[in-house]
């Protein structure tokens, strides 16, 4: 899942896929007979003369790799495993709120800027809220278990910090949706940004899934103390 993650999240997929292939130490050739497809296939993909590979071909990419390396005794795969995984810190962290609160007053608490879908925050009512590690959530929690960010209840505000323009956490948030066929009331990029610092596709992203988009530039200690109030 972190490999599948990196290469579909990439900007450069093909380059990432390279870059696992080569990890591996496995060549071209030998990938290209176990997957059954010719060797350019694979140079057209890694070199991006292929359209960026969708979640078929980059599953079956990965597990390919996982499956060439366990049978020369998985050595790879066993590193891997101890480099990815998880430290003490959590990926997220769940508040519920006492009672549902309006979207734009947790807005104004916050000294939120809106980027888009303004017009949403007045019909949206917020149940809870879940801090996100944006790097962590994408690299190391399954898509499967994408559900748990959710806490009680949907209605809630998505709060991802280590935020760099905001396109990994909506892409998250989009992908997310294949499994669990649910989505935030409101997503908040935790960073001094204003809407040309965001991401267009971002943006996009969040106008296309209606989900009104945020930035703060409060210290995320003060976001929690301003919040305090609201939780059960």
């Amino acid at each position: 899942m972190t490999i599948a993650g990196e290469i579909t999240l990439s900007t450069d997929p093909g380059g990432s896929m390279k870059k696992w292939r080569e990890i591996f130490a496995i060549h071209q050739t030998e990938l290209a007979r176990h997957l059954k497809v010719s060797s350019s296939t694979i140079s057209d993909y890694e070199g991006g003369r292929r359209k960026n590979p969708g979640i078929v071909v980059v599953s079956r990419l990965v597990n390919a790799l996982i499956e060439l390396d366990k049978s020369r005794g998985g050595k790879v795969v066993k590193q891997l495993e101890k480099d990815f995984k998880q430290d003490e810190v959590k990926a997220f962290e769940g508040h519920e709120f006492s009672a549902g609160i309006k979207a734009s007053e947790m807005v104004k608490k916050i000294e939120g800027k809106v980027i888009c879908l303004p017009h949403r925050l007045k019909d949206e009512h917020i149940f809870g809220y879940t801090i996100i590690d944006s790097l962590k959530v994408i690299l190391e929690v399954p898509v499967h278990e994408y559900m748990m960010l959710y806490g009680k209840t949907p209605n809630r505000a998505l709060i991802f910090k280590h935020v760099e323009n905001g396109r990994s956490p909506l892409i998250a948030v989009k992908v997310g949706r294949f499994s669990t066929d649910m989505k935030p009331s409101m997503i908040i990029l935790h960073g001094d940004f204003d809407k040309k610092d965001v991401d267009p596709i971002a943006i996009k992203i969040a106008e296309s899934e209606k989900i009104p988009l945020i930035t703060t530039p409060l210290p995320m200690d003060e976001i929690v103390k301003r919040l305090s109030d609201y939780e059960s």
